[in-house]
């Protein structure tokens, strides 16, 4: 496959299946071809949810546009990761055109769009007739019990990793006594009550979001239990993906890195990753190979994986950890954090999906303490915080419980030189702010500041 044309050069594409085996050919031709090119310093970019390798690449041309200007004297090259992830076609993007499903307005909108569904079938292959089934019942919407929990059922079938394939071992982002958490309760537990609990989540963030764009104008829809129940969908989905994250960056993209070092040693990498390809760049950390020291720097965009994942102890249970805690020390250089309170997706969604039943007694509970935030606290709260500080994601308020982690808002962490070592929290809420509802500010990432905040943590140029 040729590669596509971007805006800088020289850039190549790593493809990786559910599994994390890669395209032979294209890392073939970057181990070749990369001493040739005369790269120092190899931005690798890996993508969060998304439909397409035409998205995908289009994500990596408008965030990589600004850096030859921002490192004129920088020897250069840039890498897209290319991994089987998804988007619901309804969602809005800033900075990208707007699917036809995303045009039509919200109350009038299919439950389940034919792009929507054609997405589920391009990264769940072999499950047309779930597909279809779901579909179905989301379009009927009937009101009892039996059709809730058969709803759930199908959604549990259709993401579920193959029984023995390596994905099963890849869900966890704490472990307890070295036993992985368990399964989120969505998928689980009982659906009605999940599809209630993501129902008001929706209102919510569709209230919040009506009250930023002020009330002129907003018309607040009431959310019922399909309304929650295509939540669950989306969520049960976004689940999928963090898991499928996790084994394509320890056992395709780390690998890579580790045979990069063999073939040249002198280039120095940095990992960038946006959403749940911010887990996928950390998972890489697991998966290179001993003695390779060549990733200089991390950055994570709006980090869909849970805030404690790098920590050895977590605050409420000292006998669990994160998954990952550790695995900062395998880079020779910072990890980057950066955290916008204006990401629905992660402030309110995520949480909740994450352990929604084992926690509900939180719904009725005080906001928590902001203490112990690097940057400082976040204005307001609502289900997600009442449950982020357990079930929290890293780009809603950074990594949290690892000793010696610094915090910046963004304006001075490009004004100052940032730590040459170590987890670092930047506060991108002045920038990462535009998007509608349910997700938010998450995919609002193209911005020059975080590309200067990138070449800052690998002291490039």
């Amino acid at each position: 496959m040729a590669v596509p044309a971007i805006s800088v050069s020289p850039y190549w594409e790593l493809t990786f299946d559910a599994d994390g085996d890669v395209d032979g050919p294209e890392r073939d031709r970057l181990l070749a071809e990369v001493n040739g090119r005369g790269v120092r310093d190899l931005l690798v970019f890996a993508h969060g949810w998304n439909n397409e390798r035409s998205g995908a690449t289009r994500l990596y041309d408008h965030f990589f546009a600004p850096v030859p200007s921002l490192a004129p004297r920088a020897h250069l090259g840039y890498v897209g990761v290319i991994w089987p992830s998804m988007m619901f076609a309804d969602e809005p993007i800033p900075d990208f055109p707007p699917s036809a499903a995303a045009e039509i307005p919200r109350p009038t909108r299919p439950l389940l769009d034919e792009n929507s569904r054609h997405a589920l079938l391009e990264v769940f292959p072999g499950n047309a007739t779930l597909v279809e089934q779901i579909a179905r019942l989301l379009e009927q919407h009937p009101d009892d019990d039996a059709s809730l929990e058969e709803f759930g059922r199908l959604v549990r079938l259709l993401v579920e990793a193959r029984p023995g394939g390596p994905q099963a071992a890849f869900d966890a982002d704490m472990l307890a006594e070295g036993v992985p958490e368990s399964a989120p309760e969505m998928l689980f537990g009982d659906t009605r009550q999940a599809c209630q609990d993501f129902a008001q989540a929706l209102e919510q963030v569709d209230s919040a979001d009506g009250q930023a764009q002020g009330t002129e104008g907003f018309s607040f829809t009431p959310k019922g239990v399909w309304d929650g129940a295509h939540e669950l969908l989306r969520q049960a989905t976004y689940y999928a993906m963090k898991r499928r994250a996790g084994t394509v960056g320890e056992r395709g993209l780390g690998r890579v890195i580790g045979q990069l070092a063999q073939a040249a040693p002198n280039v120095r990498v940095h990992l960038i990753g946006h959403s749940f390809g911010g887990r996928l760049v950390s998972f890489a950390l697991r998966g290179l190979p001993d003695g390779v020291h060549t990733v200089k720097s991390v950055t994570l965009l709006q980090g869909a994986f849970s805030h404690y994942a790098f920590a050895a102890r977590l605050p409420d249970d000292p006998h669990a950890s994160g998954v990952l805690h550790g695995q900062q020390n395998r880079i020779d250089g910072p990890l980057l954090c950066c955290y916008s309170r204006f990401d629905s997706a992660l402030g309110t969604l995520y949480p909740l999906a994450s352990r929604m039943a084992d926690d509900d007694q939180s719904l009725a509970g005080e906001a928590p303490s902001a203490a112990g935030e690097a940057a400082g606290p976040v204005e307001g709260f609502g289900i997600g915080d009442l449950l982020g500080r357990k079930w929290g994601a890293m780009g809603h308020d950074g990594v949290q419980a690892v000793d010696g982690t610094q915090g910046f808002v963004l304006a001075d962490a490009l004004r100052r030189a940032l730590p040459a070592s170590g987890c670092v929290n930047i506060d991108a809420s002045a920038v990462v702010c535009n998007g509608g509802p349910p997700s938010g500010a998450h995919s609002d990432i193209v911005h020059r500041e975080l590309a200067q905040v990138v070449l800052a943590a690998g002291r490039v140029g």
